[in-house]
């Protein structure tokens, strides 16, 4: 681990130098990450990738502002999240105007013969996963967070900006909502 760490300084200081084969080493093996938080987030695909690689963009464009001390990833994610949320504030303010059509959610398609039990769970997912994306961004960003990528509160609320405490209450409130709006208890 503390090899890894060096190296990730190493590669830091090489893309605060302006060096453009160092960024992709490093943001190489946090794409599918960052892809799966944006693609939580956002619930298209299409969007998902948008919505990374202008992070990644932000993040070449400000790389003089990088702390080789500091771990990338929560870096990362953080301006992957702040494009997510203009993405759905654009996606909010079309709809309000008009503009647009209504996304569909892209889901995995199932492969096997669809059996009675199958099929239900398979309306779960997508009502759960409709639900998600119907929660106030907050909560959505806490639960996706802690919930599905794993994260502990205390990284969930560096990434956020606010304490764990409040970490905590938005995850309680957006599983106790998802309930309700499934009744699943």
């Amino acid at each position: 681990m503390e090899g890894q760490s060096h190296d990730q300084e190493q590669l830091v200081a090489k893309v605060v130098a302006g060096d453009r084969r160092a960024f992709t080493l490093l943001v190489e093996p946090l794409l599918p990450r960052l892809l799966a938080t944006s693609f939580r987030m956002l619930g298209v695909r299409q969007d998902a990738e948008d919505a990374v690689q202008s992070a990644l963009a932000s993040a070449w464009i400000a790389r003089a502002r990088l702390d080789p001390m500091r771990p990338i990833l929560p870096i990362l994610t953080t301006i992957t999240l702040n494009k997510c949320r203009d993405r759905l504030r654009r996606r909010k303010a079309a709809r309000f105007l008009g503009f647009g059509k209504v996304l569909e959610i892209d889901l995995a398609a199932d492969r096997a013969p669809s059996p009675e039990i199958e099929a239900l769970d398979k309306q779960l997912l997508k009502a759960t996963h409709a639900e998600i994306l119907n929660l106030p961004r907050r909560l959505r960003e806490a639960l996706i967070l802690v919930t599905v990528e794993g994260r502990s509160q205390g990284e969930a609320a560096e990434l956020l900006g606010i304490s764990e405490k409040a970490v905590e209450s938005l995850v309680y409130r957006a599983r106790k909502q998802l309930r309700n709006k499934l009744d699943l208890e």
